[in-house]
């Protein structure tokens, strides 16, 4: 696991009205602090990758679909520095994931139908000074093959 990534598995609370699922908690060690809360769909065989911000983390909740979620370590500080780390997150496996500034990550939706994510930040979007940095999704930096592997 790359270091200071954390995953949370939820807890959902069934009966036959449905479920409840504590997400985020203002208690646990997560987010540093709130920037912003935000909403993302992305249609089936969709890559969004790479990306990575300076000063921001990230936490990532895929709320419907499934997704296929990479993460890589580009802190040179880092005792993980250079390692990649996969995680399947959504319906299937419900997971909170905490990804910390330099950590770049991106997603592929797997199966057929869209994913849906909510994602907190640490600090809200500036547009005149965007902590937003792009790699490539087929960067040889990372050289991630994003082929479904049939076993």
């Amino acid at each position: 696991m790359i270091n200071g990534v954390k995953l949370k598995q939820i807890t959902k609370h069934c009966d036959d009205r449905g479920f409840f699922a504590e997400l985020v908690r203002n208690d646990e060690d997560l987010l540093s602090q709130f920037g912003q809360w935000s909403l993302s769909k992305s249609y089936p065989g969709v890559i969004k990758a790479f990306h990575y911000h300076k000063e921001q983390d990230d936490v990532w909740f895929f709320v419907g679909g499934n997704a296929q979620v990479v993460l890589y370590d580009l802190r040179e500080e880092s005792p993980t520095n250079g390692e990649t780390q996969v995680c399947y997150m959504g319906e299937d496996n419900p997971l909170i994931l905490m990804i910390p500034a330099g950590v770049a990550h991106g997603y592929r939706v797997l199966g057929e139908t869209p994913v849906v994510m909510l994602y907190l930040t640490t600090k809200a979007y500036q547009p005149e000074r965007p902590d937003e940095y792009r790699l490539a999704y087929n960067d040889p930096l990372i050289s991630f093959n994003w082929e479904t592997k049939h076993r």
